[in-house]
């Protein structure tokens, strides 16, 4: 893997006018639910954690389509990589996390707060970053199991806001197999050690788990390809 390889890819995230929209829009996203949480806020409400939560979970909605339209490329050109699309894939979604984290410091530093409002901001911004690449990675898995992209997309929300919902009456369940439990604990920087152990499960679950079995399909497929041109 090169690194002109992981450039071609992030190039792709914007090649056009549609995936340009799509990351500018979810970057609104986060700067609408700051300027939201901070006009609907009293003083004693607002607080680093307050904003970052809305303003992390309103861009992480959107970042799975950008996993699932870089994948898209890859299945249909059988000349672009698979692994330099999932490094670029995660280095754009750090990169709105950490731009998650901004718009939340600027909106609340220009409103006063009667609370200690930066309480464990360095752990919620991680939080935040890590929260927008498993989103990526879970539109790159579904991406490339499922079609059309709007399945796939479709799927992202559906899938573990579904499962979440069914395990409803059982929370300790909740936390190993579905991802809201984690995201909030991470966007409130109030990880535990078993907390990181339940976040581990959900990105084997999540992430690690539809890459894998969708990447060895990917290979079967390009490895069947010449064969049956023959």
């Amino acid at each position: 893997m090169e690194g002109n390889d992981v450039g071609a890819a992030l190039a792709r995230s914007i090649r056009t006018t549609g995936r340009k929209c799509l990351v500018a829009g979810t970057l609104l996203l986060g700067v609408l639910a700051a300027l939201g949480v901070i006009a609907g806020a009293t003083p004693d409400e607002r607080t680093f954690a307050a904003v970052a939560d809305p303003v992390q979970s309103a861009m992480s909605i959107l970042v799975p389509l950008i996993g699932v339209l870089l994948v898209s490329d890859v299945r249909r050109d059988r000349t672009l990589p698979l692994a330099p699309t999932w490094v670029a894939g995660v280095l754009l979604a750090a990169a709105i996390g950490a731009f998650g984290g901004l718009v939340s410091a600027v909106a609340l530093a220009v409103v006063p707060s009667d609370v200690d409002a930066w309480h464990q901001v360095g752990a919620i911004v991680v939080g935040g970053v890590l929260v927008q690449m498993v989103a990526m990675l879970v539109g790159t898995g579904l991406g490339l199991l499922l079609r059309p992209a709007v399945v796939a997309f479709l799927a992202t929300i559906v899938l573990p806001l579904g499962l979440w919902y069914v395990l409803g009456a059982v929370e300790d369940i909740q936390g190993w197999l579905t991802p809201y439990p984690s995201v909030r604990k991470l966007l409130a920087g109030e990880m535990t050690l078993g907390g990181w152990a339940r976040w581990i499960a959900v990105v084997a679950l999540w992430d690690v788990g539809p890459n894998a079995v969708g990447a060895a399909r990917l290979n079967r497929r390009r490895a069947a390809e010449p064969a049956a041109s023959r």
